[in-house]
C-alpha cells in the first residue's frame, strides 16, 4: 500500500503522486480543487501524461506565477481541463469537487522573514497543511513533511472524519530554503520536542490520500505515523 522511492525532485515527486493516487482512480468526469498551482507544471505534465476527462480549478495569489502557467496551458490545448485562478483558495467560494489537492507550504519558522516567506507553513509548518483539512473535501492529497509536526497533521486529520488510505514516501536532502540557518535551527528545536524528525541532511516527504469513509477497513494513518517518525 506504501511505497519508499527516490525521484529527480519535489515538482516531479507531487505530479507522481497526482497520477497514481488521485488522476488514475477518477472513473468519470471528476472535478479537483488545487490549493497553491504555482506555475502549474505538476499537474501539466500530469494531464499530458494521463487520460482525465474533468476539470482541475487551481488557485494560485503569484501573479507572476499564475501568467507563467496560463501560458504553457494554452501551449498544451489544457484550458478545458485545468482552470487556475489568481486568488487564494481560502477567501473564495471554494468550489465543489471530489478531490483537493496540493503541495502546501510546510517550511516550519518563528516567522514569515525567510529566504522565501511563500514557503513558511507556520511556527510547527503543518499550519496550512491542517487548514486544508478542515476544508471539508472527502478526498484530500496532500504532501506532508516528517520535520512539520507531521503527528498533529495525522491527528487532525482523524478529528475531521479523515482516514489514511495511500501514501508514498521519498527521501529528501534539506535544500537551500530548509537549509537557511534560522529555519534549519527552528527545525533543530521541533526536533528536541519530538514535532521534528529527520537524520542528517534527509528528511522525508509524503504524498499522501486523505478520505473521508463510511468503509473503515483501510486506514494507514499508523502505518504513516511510524514511517514519518522513524528518522
Amino acid at each position: 500500500m506504501k511505497n519508499i522511492f527516490f525521484c529527480p525532485d519535489e515538482s516531479n515527486f507531487y505530479s507522481n503522486c497526482l497520477e497514481n493516487l488521485v488522476l488514475r482512480n477518477c472513473q468519470k468526469s471528476e472535478s479537483v480543487v488545487e490549493f497553491g498551482s504555482g506555475d502549474g507544471s505538476p499537474v501539466i505534465n500530469s494531464l499530458l501524461r494521463n487520460k482525465f476527462d474533468g476539470v482541475i480549478h487551481g488557485f494560485e495569489l503569484n501573479t507572476s506565477a499564475w501568467k507563467t502557467a496560463n501560458l504553457t496551458i494554452d501551449e498544451y490545448n489544457l484550458g478545458h481541463k485545468y482552470i487556475i485562478h489568481n486568488s487564494c483558495l481560502f477567501e473564495s467560494s471554494q468550489p465543489e469537487a471530489e478531490y483537493l489537492v496540493a503541495n502546501p507550504p510546510y517550511l516550519p519558522a518563528p516567522d514569515k522573514e525567510i529566504y522565501m516567506p511563500l514557503l513558511f507553513g507556520g511556527i510547527d509548518g503543518a499550519t496550512v497543511t491542517n487548514e486544508l483539512l478542515s476544508l471539508g473535501y472527502d478526498n484530500v492529497l496532500l504532501l506532508v513533511s516528517s520535520f512539520s509536526n507531521p503527528e498533529s497533521t495525522i491527528h487532525h486529520a482523524i478529528s475531521n472524519g479523515y482516514r489514511v488510505t495511500n501514501f508514498i514516501v521519498l527521501p529528501l536532502k534539506f535544500g537551500y530554503y530548509s537549509s537557511e540557518p534560522k529555519v534549519k535551527n527552528h527545525i533543530e528545536e521541533l526536533r528536541k520536542n519530538k514535532m521534528a524528525f529527520y537524520s542528517g541532511d534527509y528528511y522525508f516527504l509524503a504524498g499522501v490520500l486523505f478520505q473521508q469513509s463510511q468503509d473503515k477497513s483501510v486506514d494507514l494513518s499508523n502505518q504513516l505515523a511510524q514511517v514519518m517518525t522513524s528518522l
